[in-house]
């Protein structure tokens, strides 16, 4: 049974930065690809960014070049580092192993502008 819980969501400026953690627990939570996703009020969910077993990375366009995904395998722990945020970046976040059917209870992001 593998179990996450994300964390680091909060109400901030436009402009402003936010690290979110998706802090894993079992012993084959490094064996995963790791996903961010975001659901915004009235959307669907999206993919964000994603980081491989390996550490390679990928991104959507909206968030190129401002959100960097990273991970401690010593701390079971998946980083989304968001810089720049603009109200668009407003959703609910969430981690999500992927190739299997377990996803973390979401972080809420609020941007103000």
């Amino acid at each position: 049974q593998v179990q996450f819980v994300e964390s680091g969501g909060a109400l901030v400026q436009a402009g402003g930065s936010l690290r979110l953690s998706c802090a894993g627990s079992g012993s084959t939570f490094s064996f995963y690809s790791i996903g961010w996703y975001r659901q915004a009020p009235g959307k669907q969910r999206e993919l964000v960014a994603t980081i491989s077993r390996g550490g390679n990375t990928n991104y959507a366009d909206s968030v190129k070049g401002r959100f960097t995904i990273s991970r401690d395998a010593a701390k079971n722990t998946v980083y989304l580092q968001m810089n720049s945020l603009n109200p668009e970046d407003t959703a609910v976040y969430y981690c999500h192993l992927l190739a299997t059917s377990y996803w973390g209870q979401g972080t809420q992001v609020t941007v103000s502008s």
